[in-house]
């Protein structure tokens, strides 16, 4: 039945169904058959094509398909009933095919209902201030290793050995990426509007979605819900709903931790308060947190969507090279988010490029003369029984 080169080409999936379906009482093979016809509307091609496509890639490209399907059924309402009639369909079909030697493997979804929703492409009015930038997987890299470096750990939540982990605007995944190398038998699932990096462990699951629409996850589903450095991109409007949102989506008993940074670095000179204050400009015209409201209300914010034992901490991280090596990483952060914003300063608040470049070149050696740091604040919370 397969292709010369081992592969599954459409006239093989047709083949493939129709061996799939032969056999079957009437009803059960028209059920089968409606179940990969929706399947096929979703790939937006014929059954054959889509079946073939399916079980064309390895396990991983699998998976992926599977869960782009999963969360589309959600985001259209269907019965969980439905849902699980449509996987034991493709998961059966999956299974034949190996029986035939087509695949070497059977389709898969995460354990459990979970997943809910997707959303293919950032929406313009997603409020995040900084541009898009080739190197950007590099600078939040670095953020994360120096936050890491000086913490000794990912989280401050006594959250125990969690079976299913939820990142909150995860970014390049790398913190998402930790915690699977932690918790090698943990499902942990990174939520964002960009892609996380490619090569990705084998416990880390991606869905692309705009968090400010809901979050597309059934209602405790998850043992420790995470989200990072997002006054950048959640307008202060926006901020209880969303915690609504990680409290209904977290287990009874789980875990939600905030992790936030000050509005302002300090000590800082007039380069940096400069600076500072334009972003500030920058992120009020866009609905977002710039004076700390957000960053010192981070317990509230659990508070009010029901959480228990909210605890804070704080940490500060040094600026410049007389800060070691965290001071080197988070020096490297800064310099390339503010070299970036110089950008949109100058298109949109009217600076010129040798004043922006001049405020650069000043700033770096405030770091050093003052030794800057930036606190970061910290809060977790339990999800009552």
């Amino acid at each position: 039945m397969g292709d010369q080169d081992g592969s599954i080409g459409a006239a093989t999936g047709q083949e493939l169904i129709d061996r799939f379906l032969a056999g079957r009482p009437t009803s059960t093979a028209r059920a089968y058959g409606a179940d990969l016809e929706d399947f096929a509307r979703y790939r937006g091609r014929p059954p054959a094509e889509a079946v073939a496509d399916l079980l064309a890639g390895d396990l991983d490209d699998s998976r992926e398909l599977v869960l782009g399907y999963a969360v589309h059924l959600r985001r259209q309402g269907r019965a969980q009933a439905t849902i699980d009639r449509r996987f034991a369909t493709l998961r059966s079909l999956s299974q034949t095919a190996r029986d035939l030697g087509l695949a070497g493997w059977s389709v898969e979804l995460p354990e459990g209902d979970w997943a809910a929703g997707d959303v293919e492409d950032r929406s313009p009015s997603v409020p995040y201030v900084f541009p898009r930038h080739p190197t950007e997987v590099d600078r939040l890299d670095l953020q994360h290793y120096a936050l890491r470096e000086a913490l000794g750990t990912n989280y401050r939540a006594p959250i125990g050995r969690p079976h299913r982990v939820l990142d909150v605007g995860s970014g390049t995944g790398q913190w998402a990426f930790d915690l699977c190398a932690e918790f090698p038998e943990a499902l942990v699932v990174g939520l964002d509007l960009v892609v996380s990096k490619p090569e990705r462990p084998a416990g880390y699951r991606f869905v692309r979605t705009n968090a400010l629409q809901g979050l597309p996850f059934a209602a405790g589903v998850f043992d420790f819900a995470h989200q990072r450095f997002l006054t950048a991109g959640i307008p202060v409007a926006s901020w209880p709903p969303l915690m609504q949102e990680m409290a209904r989506v977290a287990r009874p008993g789980g875990w939600i931790e905030l992790v936030e940074g000050a509005p302002m670095i300090e000590p800082a000179g007039p380069a940096t308060t400069r600076l500072i204050e334009l972003g500030r400009r920058l992120g009020s015209s866009l609905g977002l947190d710039t004076r700390g409201a957000i960053y010192g209300s981070l317990a509230e914010q659990l508070h009010a969507a029901g959480l228990t034992h909210v605890t804070t901490r704080h940490v500060d991280l040094p600026i410049g090279e007389w800060g070691g090596r965290i001071g080197s990483f988070m020096a490297s952060d800064l310099r390339a988010s503010f070299t970036r914003l110089t950008a949109v300063y100058q298109a949109r608040l009217g600076l010129s490029a040798e004043e922006c470049s001049e405020l650069l070149a000043a700033m770096q050696v405030e770091w050093t003369e003052l030794e800057t740091m930036l606190r970061i604040g910290y809060a977790f919370g339990r999800k009552p029984y």
